[in-house]
């Protein structure tokens, strides 16, 4: 037995006998332990130097009761609950770094003498599979502020596009039908959920970094592009399939990004980065409703293109990966259709295509639709800016309640709200101002789970290291409902 361990009272135990040894921290609160060989001391003086760090932990002063409470099992390795079977987990090779919380990093964590790094341990999670998330920290939130840049300039201009829609409608393409001009947002709906299929994989495989700024090369010179255009087909092939394509390569690895980082407030993390989102979708049409009188289309554009520039610019500098990178194999790189078959999660993918499916008809046709009914100019382009403020806080809110109350749960409740506010609100607006912005508050607040939410309930029935290939797929999904977008409103 070692120095300074003594039998009766050292929680962390060593057993001789080599292949024998294992270590132990039991408080009766927490158990970490290993039924096998310490792995990564390739010398004994290596192997002493990590027992003693865990005896030095037995020293430490006992915490106070509601330390000891914060510091309990059900809040530091969280839902979901680890498996009877796994409740002893063993410590993971020093190599799998990145993803499994290694022995050498749980002794550097454990071993401070006056017990500082004892709080911060507590906050990490692990699932069944064993992988850790740090809950917190500069560097995951790091991560979800730039997943909220990268939504902000992404898809700030999808929620935007009733602004675009009007004004295209009376000015360039006022020649063609609503329908027409609605096939532009179709199609760049399509190509953002439906090219995910290849994207989602990627993601998983080599991380987000390469993505993020491919798809950011192509939002910004799409708008560059979307500035210069006359005719239909300009419109089509910049804003339609380049900015589609753009956004598909962003969308995905920003949304599923913060997930790698969280596992218990995996809701309100995502909740925040979805955020940028609706941000963008009321910075957006307010820009264009001033500028587009004052400056015209072209400048407009590119006052629009210069944002999207700066906040995808700075997520291309913050969002990572915690998973080692995989090898560019046909199993690891291309899509598998087969995980369909899996019944939760096809049913889960069903109920996603059905809230997408009920989500853009406002956001194409709301400003419109308030134009139609003789509201002033300003009104019919602030409209939008509300509903996605709506959204804002329907993202965030929801998000944080889902960490307690249940992610599908949550869920349900919100697209309640946003089956009674069209029912009861939108119906019967007419032309009245106020109802109409009533309807753009409540449906806002609803809608805005379908990305806070979608993707943290996708995560409840798939692992970790495949959560990218699964959100993608649903999208996939989605993609084939996003035609009734050129449909006469």
């Amino acid at each position: 037995m070692k120095p300074g361990m003594h039998g009766g009272d050292a929680d962390a135990k060593v057993n001789d006998g080599g292949a024998g040894d294992s270590l132990m921290l039991q408080d009766g609160q927490q158990m970490l332990s290993s039924q096998e060989t310490l792995r990564g001391c390739s010398t004994p003086s290596v192997c002493e130097k990590k027992i003693d760090a865990w005896a030095e932990i037995q020293a430490l002063p006992k915490l106070e009761e509601k330390d000891r409470a914060a510091c309990s099992t059900k809040t530091s390795f969280s839902s979901p609950p680890l498996n009877p079977d796994r409740e002893k987990l063993p410590i993971p090779d020093d190599s799998d770094i990145g993803r499994r919380v290694s022995s050498a990093s749980l002794s550097r964590r454990l071993s401070g003498r006056d017990g500082a790094d004892l709080p911060q341990m507590t906050r990490i999670s692990i699932d069944p599979e064993g992988n850790t998330y740090p809950e917190g920290g500069a560097e995951a939130y790091l991560v979800v502020f730039g997943c909220f840049c990268a939504l902000f300039g992404s898809l700030g201009l999808i929620n935007s596009i009733g602004s675009f829609q009007a004004w295209l409608a009376t000015n360039q393409l006022k020649d063609y039908s609503q329908g027409s001009i609605s096939w532009i947002w179709a199609v760049n709906a399509f190509l953002l959920c439906f090219c995910g299929l290849q994207v989602g994989p990627i993601f998983d495989a080599k991380g987000p970094r390469v993505l993020v700024l491919i798809g950011s090369i192509l939002i910004v010179t799409s708008l560059t592009i979307f500035g210069f255009a006359q005719h239909y087909w300009h419109f089509m092939l910049s804003m339609g399939v380049l900015c589609g394509l753009g956004a598909c390569f962003v969308f995905t690895p920003a949304v599923a990004n913060p997930g790698h980082f969280f596992l218990r407030l995996r809701g309100r993390a995502t909740g925040l980065a979805a955020t940028g989102g609706s941000a963008g979708g009321v910075v957006f049409p307010l820009m264009l409703e001033q500028l587009l009188p004052r400056v015209g289309f072209a400048w407009a554009t590119r006052a629009v293109a210069l944002i999207s520039l700066v906040t995808l610019g700075t997520s291309c500098l913050l969002v990572k990966s915690r998973l080692p990178k995989k090898k560019a194999t046909k199993e690891n790189i291309l899509p598998d259709l087969r995980i369909l078959r899996e019944p939760v999660f096809a049913l889960t993918a069903t109920g996603i295509f059905f809230v997408e499916f009920g989500l853009f008809i406002p956001l194409t046709y709301i400003t419109s639709y308030a134009l139609a009914h003789n509201m002033s100019h300003k009104i019919s382009y602030q409209i939008l800016a509300i509903l996605n403020a709506g959204s804002f806080f329907g993202r965030w809110l929801p998000g944080y309640i889902a960490d307690y109350m249940g992610r599908f749960n949550t869920m349900i409740i919100a697209v309640l709200v946003c089956l009674l506010s069209n029912l009861l609100l939108w119906l019967l607006a007419g032309d009245s101002v106020v109802m109409l912005v009533l309807y753009a508050s409540v449906f806002g607040f609803g809608s805005g789970s379908n990305i806070s939410l979608t993707p943290v309930c996708v995560g409840q029935v798939c692992k970790t290291e495949h959560y990218g290939r699964y959100y993608a797929t649903a999208y996939t999904l989605v993609s084939f409902g996003m035609s009734y977008l050129a449909e006469e409103p």
